[in-house]
């Protein structure tokens, strides 16, 4: 038993060195259906504060906003220039304990009692309100709902790499024009979601550099 965990560790970790930010990929390499769904299998499965999946995947297939998006998500070209997949990810507006889609949650997906819902609905309005000051403004409760779908992006992304596929964060678009171009071809509605970020897929056309990080000693220390 002890020679597996070591291997599957020695796996996992070759898979995190594997995975890096693709610069630039091979346009005539597209990834199977089958390993794309897989990928997002990995982001749907991802946890969340509460359980409360503030997240929608978006695979943007279509050919003149892809090309319209260089208006506006810069970082996004050399993903354009050659990628398989475009994803869209958005999160979600408004999720407070009062909110419908809190409610839909709890009875129609965790299947909670009207007992413990209410119970866990007060809980949850005390730790956004006093614990982490979320009900202060939009933004700040836009901001905990994206900050929920990284957690998405790094298991998508490393499932790619396990699958042997490449991938790219990207965040260099300019929000507010992104938005109202998506919003307006009738892809989301503004008032329910907004863009977190943007992620690429596909195979690359360049050697993967090192990989480069500060020295453990600087990231980690134990408090006893």
């Amino acid at each position: 038993m002890t020679k597996n965990k070591e291997l599957t560790k020695k796996e996992m970790l070759e898979i995190f060195n594997r995975r890096y930010a693709c610069k630039k990929y091979d346009k005539a390499k597209v990834v199977s259906d089958e390993d794309f769904m897989a990928i997002i299998e990995a982001g749907r499965l991802s946890p969340s504060s509460f359980g409360l999946e503030p997240w929608k995947f978006i695979l943007v297939k279509n050919e003149e906003m892809l090309n319209d998006m260089r208006e506006f998500a810069w970082g996004a070209i050399n993903s354009l220039n050659g990628a398989s997949h475009i994803v869209m990810v958005l999160a979600r507006k408004g999720v407070t304990g009062d909110s419908e889609y809190f409610d839909r949650i709890g009875k129609e997906i965790k299947n909670i009692s009207d007992e413990n819902l209410k119970i866990r609905k007060e809980f949850f309005t005390k730790f956004q309100k006093e614990h982490f000051k979320l009900l202060e403004s939009e933004r700040a409760l836009f901001d905990w709902a994206s900050k929920q779908t990284y957690i998405t992006m790094v298991n998508m992304m490393n499932m790619a790499a396990a699958l042997g596929i490449d991938s790219c964060a990207i965040e260099g678009f300019n929000k507010e024009i992104a938005e109202k171009y998506f919003s307006e071809k009738g892809v989301f509605d503004l008032k329910e979601y907004g863009i977190s970020y943007f992620v690429s897929f596909g195979y690359r056309d360049e050697e993967i550099t090192p990989k480069t990080r500060r020295k453990l000693s600087e990231v980690y220390e134990v408090v006893e």
